[in-house]
């Protein structure tokens, strides 16, 4: 089980990435595409084409750590969903 610490920042990637990517291009798309030193201890999440896999860098203190997840079925919201639950007005409780 992973365990956040207090303070870690969450990065979601808007696009879809190359589930085929390791610890090297995932720590070069972070410091591309975001500006970011993937060693600071934030979290990147990376999302497939597909919907159905994630992979998440972190570095903790002795490293750079990454957690896959592949679903056998469904897929993972995406990040238009979000900004669209996001975005509505909570139902008042009658």
């Amino acid at each position: 089980m992973l365990s956040i610490p207090a303070g870690v920042r969450i990065y979601l990637a808007l696009e879809p990435c190359d589930m085929r990517r390791g610890f090297d291009g995932l720590a070069l798309l972070v410091q591309q595409a975001l500006g970011k030193d993937p060693f600071t201890g934030h979290l990147y999440i990376f999302r497939g084409k597909g919907a159905g896999r994630l992979k998440i860098l972190y570095a903790d203190q002795n490293g750079l750590c990454l957690f896959a997840k592949r679903l056998e079925k469904g897929r993972f919201v995406s990040y238009d969903l979000c900004q669209e639950l996001k975005t509505q007005r909570p139902v008042a409780a009658e």
